[in-house]
């Protein structure tokens, strides 16, 4: 299988997908931090910046499994919520992308908090988009504790397939009325991986009062690599996640060659 990412972050579909014993063959990510990390993880792959200038047309048709987690702060709880109005709302430009590469998988991660936005809006908006572009769509919420980590993390999860490829019965009937599935823990990992997170801290650590740092002192006494790799690591999606994902997926594809 051939994988290519958006919005790449620090790489957790990367992994998943290296993990599975794909080829990743391209990331794209403007974070210069981002950038960083996964040119130092996956240097054979291709690495584009800028979404927004960047053609993909050169990958049409080769890219088996496209992933993205497109930007999240515009509907994140989190944040002001500006949705639309929003710069950082860039789920068009990777519907642009879809268009320029047509993948026969897509895999679209972002927060709880999309489903709710303006009464659904853009969370229907992305199905429907999908749909026009002949994919069949099923949305899932999964908490990273469904793969066994010891915090929820609800994410929304578009999972979507080509009809040109003609799975029996698809993902979901056609013309059912949409409906998220959500997954909850032990329903996607076997509770003895469970072991792997024993040692995860469950929450960031304390960079002033801790240590006896006065707080005006804690900007520069911390250095720029370590608060950006805190951030990534808040934006990142849970790479054992997308791997219960991949898995499926892959089954699928075995189902279909049968």
């Amino acid at each position: 299988m051939t994988h290519g990412s958006l919005f790449s972050g620090i790489g957790g579909f990367d992994l998943a997908a290296q993990w599975m014993g794909w080829d990743n063959v391209f990331h794209c990510e403007w974070n210069e931090f981002g950038q960083q990390v996964l040119k130092h993880h996956f240097p054979k792959s291709i690495s584009y910046d800028d979404i927004t200038k960047t053609d993909f047309s050169i990958h049409r048709g080769q890219i088996d499994i496209l992933t993205g987690g497109f930007p999240c702060q515009p509907y994140s709880t989190a944040g002001n919520r500006l949705g639309k109005d929003d710069e950082r709302h860039l789920w068009p430009e990777m519907l642009r992308a879809i268009r320029e590469i047509k993948p026969r998988w897509i895999v679209g991660e972002n927060v709880l908090g999309l489903i709710n936005w303006s009464e659904g809006l853009v969370f229907e908006e992305v199905q429907s988009d999908l749909e026009a572009e002949g994919y069949e769509v099923q949305p899932y919420v999964l908490p990273a504790a469904s793969v066994g980590a010891p915090h929820k993390r609800d994410r929304v999860w578009f999972v979507a397939h080509s009809d040109s490829i003609g799975l029996e019965g698809g993902m979901y009937e056609s013309g059912r009325e949409r409906k998220v599935s959500r997954q909850y823990a032990t329903t996607l990992h076997p509770r003895k991986t469970r072991d792997c997170w024993e040692n995860f801290p469950t929450q960031p650590p304390i960079y002033n009062g801790n240590d006896g740092i006065p707080t005006r002192l804690d900007t520069i006494s911390v250095p720029k690599w370590r608060i950006e790799s805190v951030k990534a690591g808040g934006n990142a999606i849970v790479p054992q996640v997308a791997l219960q994902i991949f898995k499926a997926v892959e089954q699928y594809e075995e189902r279909d060659s049968n």
